[in-house]
């Protein structure tokens, strides 16, 4: 029971100590982040009077609405909505049908009598009464038409030479047309009788032909727009919808100094709550939400970090060290950059993606751009609560984001200078951007120089990362791919030692570190860190240079002499000798992981077995390298690199298959050996690896063409 208590208790303690950097990380960001950002969301109220004089000029704290005055706004405008019609095209076509049906039948009438006249030509012609004509033509017109049209309309009408009738009837039924398609309603039916009565009494016609027409008006206009309960109902609700709601803005001034507080003054301080001391409790309880969310975004990116091992307490305090920094420099120019000043656009903000790219990695800078971005929407959204600055945030967001965009291929000491020009680029076209967009017009100065704040902002963040840099990497022991830069340069003193002292093992550390590079990166690892660390993996041969076969030129083999167990311990300690070395030279840590864990706890099988010839009881213990076994995806890489570039340089007619075979064999043997069980590395990856090492040792070991000698006369 007691050890099990000892085991629970030190299982605690390694969470405690993995997640600690996690926990205290996302937790210092986030009270200083608080604590940055109170007096921005803070309310000052107001001990104030109706009809007293305002000491100060007051702004609104807050975009509210004034329900009463939108209220009665939405009442006038509805009572202005005019009432909706609708007209029906069924009794437009029947009374334009009428109308036709009349003067057809006026035709019709008149050739059937001119048939008639033509078939009794012999027979003296006898006229026929105006009344018969009538008479016959009702008979044949509609029963609605017949007994709603006098007998003097249709006399006038029949009497009508042909061309005169048909001149009125198109008269007539064009103003009819005209006047049915208005809307007749019953109030305005007068009007449009007299409207196609004036038609008809100015125009061309003979006097009986318009007497005609005028009273047959009477008839054929008709009420044909009627009232629309739905349609007029409908227009009072869109009316109502398109009022704007009566508001008092954020920022906008309510009482200026000297001013009398008048009742809609003082009601506006009300609803604003200016008055009440009590409302500044959501803004601080909105604060913590918002605080809380960025906290959990920080903490959840921190803890990725801690899965795949990539936080210790150096990285996690270059983070809220930075965070401090880029959220310092927003909140000293919000404090001192006057009101809707664009001096927002020189703050160096990008400073912070580049420093976390290079110390840690893109996405955890892509991350914290997004955080700082929004944290700056509150920093300038100069103190009015309500409001958040979205030009601010949009800037920071798109500044930062080209920092990590463009910085790129730290392999190139020029890389920094490289990503301020890009940043330069996207600073400027966001500035541009936003004044265009805010429609206002600038002087061409104007625009030079609200474009200059956002090439001094990229100029000081490029500079400012350059001056930082080295003070994260030496004082938190963080190592970047410029420190790594600077760890490749031959001039290095233990390359140089390394050179000088073991020029076979300098040779075979250059090979590794092509390999591992070109492995590394085919399986997205750090393909610099592992070339890196390949050049400084076999400095512990310094020490007695003479016992590795690379460096025995032209002298005998000193191992030949001596006991096998002696040489084992000569050839295994220059691992742990690397390290003492690298440690005492104060080189990062990984470069001394990759020295002491490139063996593994690998069997060195040349001497153990030569000592079991004649030992039968040789431990293989004694012959086995220290360790630790690599625990990283470089090590690993280089772990295996190492053995295969000494193998295929023992060949004497490398060809692809022995170089396939041997590749293939020492990637079983430290996969069966265990030598991998703790690094990431994958089945997947090491056949990639495999595939990538025996292409880059082909393209080194191609086939050459064998040139003629000169015979000799």
């Amino acid at each position: 029971m007691k050890k099990k208590l000892q085991i629970n208790g030190k299982t605690i303690k390694l969470m405690m100590q993995r997640w600690l950097p996690v926990g205290i990380g996302a937790g210092l960001t986030a009270v200083f982040f608080f604590f940055v950002t109170l007096n921005n969301i803070q309310t000052e109220t107001y001990d104030l009077e109706r009809f007293s004089t305002a000491d100060e000029t007051i702004r609104s704290p807050v975009t509210v609405e004034k329900e009463q005055e939108t209220e009665r706004k939405v009442r006038e405008t509805v009572q202005a909505v005019a009432d909706r019609y609708t007209t029906s095209e069924e009794v437009t076509e029947d009374q334009i049908a009428y109308v036709n049906e009349i003067f057809d039948a006026i035709d019709t009438l008149e050739e059937e009598q001119l048939n008639v006249s033509q078939a009794d030509q012999e027979d003296a012609a006898v006229p026929v009464a105006d009344t018969e004509k009538v008479q016959a033509l009702r008979q044949i017109l509609s029963t609605d038409i017949a007994e709603a049209v006098s007998s003097s309309v249709l006399t006038n009408l029949i009497n009508a030479s042909k061309n005169e009738r048909e001149a009125g009837k198109m008269l007539f039924t064009s103003a009819l047309k005209e006047s049915l398609e208005n809307g007749v309603r019953r109030e305005n039916l007068e009007t449009s009788i007299t409207n196609v009565k004036d038609a008809v009494k100015y125009s061309n016609l003979e006097m009986d032909t318009k007497e005609g027409l005028l009273e047959l008006s009477e008839f054929a206009v008709a009420e044909n727009s009627f009232f629309d309960m739905e349609a007029t109902m409908e227009a009072r609700r869109t009316a109502a919808s398109n009022v704007d709601p009566v508001v008092v803005q954020a920022g906008e001034v309510i009482v200026r100094e000297g001013q009398t507080i008048t009742n809609e003054i003082y009601e506006d301080l009300e609803l604003t709550g200016l008055l009440d001391s009590e409302r500044n409790l959501y803004p601080i309880i909105g604060l913590l939400l918002f605080i809380l969310l960025l906290s959990g975004v920080i903490g959840h990116e921190l803890g990725r970090l801690q899965k795949l091992n990539e936080l210790d307490r150096g990285k996690a305090v270059a983070l809220v060290t930075i965070s401090f920094l880029v959220v310092s420099l927003m909140k000293v120019v919000s404090l001192y950059a006057p009101e809707g000043s664009q001096l927002i656009f020189m703050v160096p903000a990008a400073m912070g993606a580049l420093l976390i790219k290079q110390l840690i990695q893109e996405r955890t800078a892509i991350i914290f751009s997004i955080v700082y971005a929004l944290i700056a929407s509150i920093i300038f959204n100069q103190q009015i609560p309500a409001l958040l600055n979205f030009e601010a945030g949009i800037y920071f967001l798109f500044t930062q984001l080209a920092a990590v965009f463009f910085l790129v291929n730290m392999k190139d000491r020029l890389a920094l200078v490289k990503a301020g020009f890009g940043i330069m680029t996207v600073n400027v076209l966001t500035v541009l951007l936003f004044l265009f967009l805010s429609f206002e017009q600038y002087d061409l100065m104007d625009l030079f120089i609200y474009a200059g704040f956002g090439i001094v902002s990229a100029f000081l963040s490029v500079v400012f990362t350059i001056g930082l840099l080295p003070f994260f990497e030496t004082g938190l022991g963080i190592l970047s791919d410029s420190k790594l830069l600077q760890l490749s340069s031959p001039n290095q003193p233990l390359l140089k030692k390394l050179l000088t002292e073991a020029p076979g093992t300098y040779h075979h550390s250059v090979m590794v570190a092509n390999l591992s590079e070109t492995a590394c990166e085919a399986i997205g690892a750090n393909g610099l860190l592992a070339r890196v660390g390949a050049y400084y993996h076999d400095l512990g041969k310094t020490v007695r240079p003479h016992y590795f076969i690379e460096n025995q030129l032209a002298i005998k083999n000193p191992h030949d002499r001596m006991p096998a167990r002696e040489s084992a311990k000569i050839i295994i300690s220059h691992t742990t000798d690397g390290a003492k070395m690298l440690k005492a030279n104060k080189l990062p840590v990984e470069i001394i992981d990759i020295a002491r864990q490139h063996h593994g706890t690998t069997l060195l099988k040349f001497f153990y077995y030569k000592e079991k010839e004649s030992n039968k009881r040789a431990f293989e213990s004694h012959y086995r390298y220290p360790g630790p076994r690599p625990q990283t995806k470089e090590a690993g890489v280089i772990c295996i690199c190492d053995s295969v570039e000494a193998a295929v340089r023992s060949l004497k007619e490398p060809t692809e298959a022995k170089i396939e075979e041997i590749v293939s064999s020492i990637i079983k043997d430290r996969l069966t050996d265990g030598q991998l069980d703790e690094t990431p590395l994958t089945l997947k990856d090491l056949d990639v690896m495999q595939r990538t090492i025996c292409g880059t040792l082909k393209g080194i070991f191609h086939s050459r063409i064998q040139y003629p000698m000169k015979e000799a006369k």
